[in-house]
């Protein structure tokens, strides 16, 4: 029995996880995983063809590119969903899986407003293509290791994440800002406000997964700052 005991925590060891936490809900991959895994990558392909023919149909109407952009930055999700690399470790538990769906269901439902923005579309452009850059350097870091739901997929500190821990997340925050200015809707409102906090606190969710891994938890010993330098 103790064998057995010490052979599991070497292997424990090796894949630098806690293999089962059971108040954490943290467990490791299985075929129930790799199935939502799967569903979850169809999801996000459908939600994004629904953006897709809604911006579209706008900057031929009008020219905008601040909703073209923010296309752009969601095309990004749809391809690193579809490479992203297997977890070492998934976060099954409810409040996980609800901040996940509402901070990705919300920007896809966006609609393109009838009215001119709140300031020119060129400085909103600007601001989303800026938001676009940062999302796109932290992609390029992330590579591979970009997911959805909180998992381990390998701990990343290059790039970006020098500075903080969730660059992307400050580029959604940034093009959905802009796109809100752009086309200022109660409905835009809602589900972006709604999209965004959930986004902050899935970010905290996140750290809480991987915080299981020594590395991690040493990385940000070293990065104190999750979205914005000297602020959150």
């Amino acid at each position: 029995m103790n064998v057995q005991r010490s052979t599991f925590n070497v292997q424990c060891a090796l894949l630098n996880v806690r293999c089962f936490r059971v108040r954490s809900v943290f467990v490791p991959c299985s075929f129930r995983d790799r199935f939502g895994d799967l569903s979850s990558r169809a999801v996000i392909v459908s939600l994004f063809t629904v953006l897709a023919v809604r911006i579209a149909a706008d900057v031929l109407r009008t020219g905008h590119l601040t909703g073209l952009l923010l296309l752009a930055s969601e095309l990004l999700v749809v391809v690193f969903t579809v490479i992203r690399r297997p977890a070492v470790m998934v976060d099954r538990s409810l409040r996980g899986r609800l901040l996940t769906a509402l901070s990705i269901v919300g920007p896809p439902l966006v609609v393109p407003a009838e009215s001119a923005g709140l300031v020119a579309d060129g400085w909103t452009a600007l601001a989303s293509a800026a938001g676009l850059l940062v999302i796109i350097a932290g992609k390029l870091s992330l590579g591979r290791s970009f997911g959805l739901v909180p998992a381990n997929r390998g701990v990343v500190s290059s790039g970006l994440y020098r500075r903080v821990r969730h660059p992307i997340y400050l580029g959604y925050l940034m093009t959905h800002g802009a796109f809100l200015v752009a086309h200022p809707t109660a409905w835009n409102l809602v589900l972006l406000v709604a999209a965004d906090l959930a986004l902050v606190l899935r970010a905290i969710q996140e750290e809480r997964t991987l915080r299981a891994d020594p590395a991690y938890a040493d990385y940000c010993g070293r990065v104190a700052w999750r979205l914005v330098p000297g602020v959150f």
